[in-house]
């Protein structure tokens, strides 16, 4: 299994680009999934950069609707029409985005960006989990278990933020976006979802400050299940970070890393 990180907030090198944001190409044996897709053009860019060919992507999926994972739909360059998958709540929320400012009070705005997004892609809406292929998963809404994750985004209950799941011989491989749901949540989830125990956990953690992260409560967790293998990116401060590092001992990846399980 491979994983390309096309956007997160850091590069790996000098060789490319970076925004705030989250994009990652995933190879799980024969199939091709792009996962999110950041805020503009950067994923695609990268993806140039690391002769990745996109239209042999099987499917495309996204983790919730926030436009750092999100709109750099618009500038995707596919031919043919690729299956969507993401929770049903998207649809809704993740138009507001992709409209610039300006336009917000322009009558059929909305429409259309949602007919060019639905003409361009076969939606595929779900709140249960779904198999793509054999062994890789689309997590759909994640049940709230721990007792020290909110789950939400400031006051948004968020309950499209999912993540993706593999099994592999080695255990389950955890891609997220940005984990708003709560990284505990999502790793209990995908746990049951693949039937594996946890090998890898990689994406955003969304440990994040002003909103008071459990950090403690989730470094004792991750000590207890000792996951042999957390990269932890994007939407995490740099003093938890830090943190993170010195306690399990990983060197953080970048926009452009490859990550082979």
């Amino acid at each position: 299994m491979k994983i390309r990180l096309l956007n997160e907030n850091l590069v790996s090198d000098l060789c490319w680009l970076a925004e705030w944001g989250f994009s990652a190409w995933i190879e799980h044996g024969e199939t091709r999934i792009l996962f999110d897709t950041g805020f503009s053009d950067v994923w695609r860019r990268n993806a140039e950069t690391a002769g990745i060919d996109l239209e042999t992507a099987d499917v495309v999926a996204l983790s919730h609707f926030h436009s750092d994972h999100t709109r750099g739909l618009l500038f995707h360059p596919f031919k043919t029409r690729k299956q969507l998958i993401l929770h049903p709540r998207v649809m809704t929320a993740l138009l507001d985005p992709f409209i610039e400012p300006a336009d917000r009070d322009v009558p059929h705005a909305y429409d259309e960006i949602e007919a060019r997004i639905r003409s361009d892609f076969e939606i595929v809406a779900t709140a249960e989990p779904l198999e793509i292929t054999p062994g890789a998963f689309f997590l759909g809404q994640v049940p709230r278990v721990t007792p020290f994750e909110r789950g939400y985004y400031y006051d948004d209950p968020m309950e499209d933020d999912t993540a993706l799941a593999f099994r592999t011989e080695k255990g389950a491989v955890v891609v997220t976006g940005c984990s708003h749901s709560g990284i505990c949540n999502i790793c209990i989830h995908a746990r049951e979802v693949t039937g594996q125990p946890l090998h890898a956990v990689i994406g955003g953690f969304h440990l994040v400050h002003p909103e008071k992260p459990a950090v403690d409560e989730t470094i004792e967790w991750f000590r207890a299940e000792k996951i042999p293998r957390l990269l932890p990116v994007h939407c995490i401060s740099f003093d938890i970070q830090g943190r993170l590092q010195s306690i399990f001992g990983y060197d953080r990846p970048g926009a452009g890393s490859l990550i082979e399980i």
